[in-house]
């Protein structure tokens, strides 16, 4: 006896797209026509609620800056254009986020839309991160000069054309200030997701400690000055506050045993 589960048949596959066009974008695609509108009904509601809720959850302050109505719209206008790359729920932020940055054309919106949602989704995704940083090895209080500096996997330097940080209900900025904003967000070992405002130069420094090329602190910091055209004497001084800094917020975690 073959136990072999039997092909969906075309014209099933051809109903599901038809409810599940529906259910996403009720007001262009019409409901199938043999199912009582009271059932359709409960699928709209329970799958527009599911995801908005997800949205104003990942999005609090972004949600803060639109009344209902305008909510409401951007909210359905993801579930009707965007094409989500995956099934799971943890990961609707990414997609939404990716929607504003690829697909969302509305003139209406504010200038720093787009980098306001990348900011929150970045919290989000350091917040589920399942990375452990008491299991990396590092040794704590090691010298960062003359020993390799372990930079933790879930501290993201970011730069933002507008000071995604300071942004609410009421601080919205129609253009950027003269300087871009940089950022480092991370997770402590306190599993808490923070922020701190830093130089590009304190950035970079950062990315070339997480290149993991085994290189000291002290060779990373003369590599710093080689790419910006500075003494290494000017660098190692500046460079080593910022290293303990950095070692001190849990961005580093210490040097490699």
């Amino acid at each position: 006896m073959n136990s072999a589960s039997p092909e969906p048949r075309p014209g099933f596959i051809a109903r599901q797209y038809e409810f599940a066009a529906h259910i996403r974008d009720p007001q262009t695609n019409p409901a199938p026509a043999d199912i009582e509108d009271r059932r359709m009904a409960i699928y709209r509601e329970l799958f527009f609620n599911n995801i908005n809720g997800f949205l104003e959850s990942g999005f609090p302050v972004l949600r803060s800056l639109f009344d209902d109505q305008r909510w409401l719209a951007l909210a359905r206008d993801f579930l009707a254009r965007h094409q989500c790359h995956t099934p799971y729920f943890v990961e609707i932020s990414q997609e939404f986020q990716r929607y504003l940055a690829e697909t969302r054309d509305d003139a209406g919106d504010p200038p720093f839309l787009r980098e306001l949602a990348h900011y929150e989704w970045v919290e989000l995704a350091l917040d589920i991160d399942e990375t452990e940083l008491h299991a990396i090895p590092a040794i704590g209080d090691g010298d960062l000069l003359s020993g390799v500096p372990v930079a933790s996997p879930i501290a993201w330097p970011l730069m933002y054309v507008f000071p995604v940080h300071e942004i609410g209900p009421d601080n919205q900025p129609a253009e950027p200030p003269a300087q871009p904003t940089t950022l480092i967000v991370y997770r402590d070992t306190d599993d808490e997701v923070r922020f701190t405002v830093v130089t590009p130069a304190t950035a970079r420094l950062l990315e070339l400690c997480q290149a993991d090329e085994g290189l000291t602190g002290a060779e990373i910091l003369d590599r710093l000055a080689t790419e910006l055209g500075a003494t290494p004497a000017a660098i190692r001084e500046f460079g080593l506050a910022e290293l303990e800094s950095l070692r001190d917020r849990g961005i580093l975690l210490g040097t490699r045993p």
